[in-house]
């Protein structure tokens, strides 16, 4: 079912974003029995039938896979991100601006759906080696759960999405419950074999990603496309789109509202609550309100702490939930810059079948114990992939003739290129902030992010290339590149923080269950709620926290709490 713009209407629950955490928090607020309206301020996307580019082939596009010069100079951050196939799925930085104080790409995907469309579909848990980090080390304020809480939600969200992987028994990396696993290819199992027998505590693994290795709940077997970020038809990947929306709508509980942009949560000051939210519509620019008794925020990190930000009123005169003075603050984001590629000779009679959408991961072996040679805090895994050159990784080579093209169309040789997604430290001078004087086109204030890699990061991008290079160099291979790309903030596009978890509202804008510590009825649960940063790819955390923020919701609720 679908909105109009009917001032006042009420529902039990509103959630704002249809993004990985947004559908997951629609669903499960829909399946308890919830009259959920679903906010998102952009276009509609449906599954299958607006995945335009899904079928083509690389000839079909004008220009190939490349963006023409007026494309990246219309939105530089989202054509670095994206290309010709999957681009319809990013937004137009000139219509959509924000500041930047130092580099930082905003990556952004406004339609229904979000960037579970496009995202990398890794899914790994966070263990207590990074729950208790912050209290370890004392960077940052102490996490107010413990893996074990969470623990049954990762099983929960594993067994709907689907998730292929191979358990390793790694207390860094807690097992899951795993369709199985896709297959590392033979220059790949060498790595691994090669990097274990030299050190026990290193293991190369196949990535655990939310493709699926057979048929799952309505949805096909992942047909090794690697097309996944132009929208799977056959609901190979998880999304919202081809997952939780649909599931939602069949409760019959859900209203979706796209072209909806939430310009505040209401507050009323003599109810100490939330009661609703105020939406510009982004064609008509018209203002109305709806309401309902719990709001979830899912709008993506910077947008939600912007989002609370202008939700101000006599109670929170600087921000909803801002009593700590954190909100926007703590920004984080994984380094994804620095690692090695390497060329070997061997393996020439094996080959492989299809596009693989995963590459291979090695698991955090820094600073698992008290390492004192290290100079850094916290740790990074590897990820990365092997594979045989083709004709356009040789396209440059000089040739002419018959000669040249039966080269060009025999597989080279194979290569392994790898890098570490690193931790980044929860730095209170990382910050999203409102632009006092600068408004879009609907009214709003521009957003502002403040946000740089320091030494901590800089020390272990350093020991990831040195590091990867000696694992290739050991592995017998040659042309090593060691590299650091000096990617910004934003590029890895995992950014969280700005309204962070912890046990005293002093210090934190959420508590252990996703809620506003003095609005008990507005709860947080996309990226903005992380209170570190761990290197595992976090959307699997978010969609956890989000089940487990519904089940209390609801039964708070049911006892008249909110």
């Amino acid at each position: 079912m679908y909105s109009s713009n009917n001032a006042g209407t009420g529902y039990d629950a509103i959630v704002i974003g249809s993004g990985i955490s947004g559908g997951w928090a629609a669903m499960e607020l829909c399946k308890k029995g919830m009259k959920t309206l679903l906010l998102e301020r952009g276009r509609e996307v449906q599954h299958i039938k607006d995945y335009p580019t899904a079928m083509l082939n690389p000839w079909d596009f004008k220009h190939g896979m490349n963006h023409t010069i007026e494309e990246a100079k219309m939105s530089p951050v989202q054509s670095r991100n994206s290309n010709p196939g999957n681009a319809h799925f990013y937004v137009n930085d000139t219509d959509h601006p924000y500041i930047q104080e130092k580099p930082f790409d905003w990556v952004r995907g406004y339609q229904v759906g979000g960037r579970s469309l496009t995202w990398g579909r890794q899914c790994y848990r966070l263990s207590d080696l990074d729950f208790e980090a912050n209290l370890r080390d004392g960077h940052g304020v102490d996490w107010p759960i413990r893996y074990n809480d969470i623990a049954p939600w990762y099983d929960y969200v594993e067994r709907f999405i689907g998730v292929s992987g191979k358990n390793e028994g790694l207390s860094q990396l807690p097992d899951g419950d795993f369709l199985p696993a896709m297959e590392l290819n033979c220059i790949e199992s060498h790595l691994g074999d090669v990097i274990h027998k030299n050190d026990q505590n290193r293991l190369l693994t196949i990535a655990r990603v939310a493709n699926l290795t057979k048929g799952w709940d309505h949805r096909g077997a992942c047909q090794n496309r690697n097309l996944c970020s132009r929208g799977c038809p056959f609901g190979g990947y998880f999304s919202s789109n081809s997952s939780t929306i649909p599931a939602a709508f069949a409760t019959g509980n859900l209203t979706l509202r796209p072209h909806a942009i939430v310009a505040e949560i209401l507050y009323d000051d003599r109810l100490q609550k939330a009661i609703g939210v105020r939406v510009i519509d982004s064609l008509t620019k018209e203002s109305f309100n709806y309401y309902a008794k719990i709001i979830f925020l899912n709008a993506s990190t910077i947008a939600t702490s912007g989002i609370l930000m202008q939700s101000k009123s006599n109670r929170f005169p600087d921000g909803m939930g801002n009593d700590s003075g954190e909100l926007g603050h703590n920004l984080m984001d994984h380094h994804s810059s620095s690692g090695a590629y390497g060329v070997y000779d061997g393996y020439k009679e094996f080959y492989y079948k299809g596009r693989r959408p995963s590459g291979f991961l090695i698991p955090r072996y820094r600073n698992l114990k008290n390492e004192t040679h290290l100079d850094f805090v916290r740790g990074y895994n590897i990820q990365g992939h092997g594979e045989r050159a083709e004709w356009n990784d040789r396209a440059g080579e000089a040739g002419f003739g018959v000669e040249f093209k039966a080269r060009l169309t025999s597989p080279g040789p194979w290569s392994v290129w790898m890098a570490g997604w690193g931790e980044c430290l929860p730095y209170h001078d990382n910050k999203v902030s409102l632009d006092t004087n600068l408004r879009d086109k609907w009214g709003l204030p521009l957003l502002k992010v403040d946000f740089e890699f320091k030494d901590n990061e800089n020390r272990m991008m350093d020991d990831i290339k040195h590091s990867s290079g000696e694992m290739l160099n050991e592995a017998g291979f040659r042309d090593i590149q060691i590299f650091n790309y000096h990617r910004p903030g934003g590029a890895t596009v995992h950014e969280m923080g700005t309204a962070r978890m912890g046990r005293d509202p002093k210090t934190s804008v959420l508590n252990a269950y996703n809620q506003i510590h003095a609005v008990k009825n507005v709860f947080v649960t996309d990226g903005s709620c992380m209170t570190s940063s761990a290197c595992q790819n976090p959307s699997l955390t978010y969609m956890a926290l989000t089940a487990r923020a519904c089940e209390y919701a609801a039964q708070e609720l049911k006892n008249g709490n909110l």
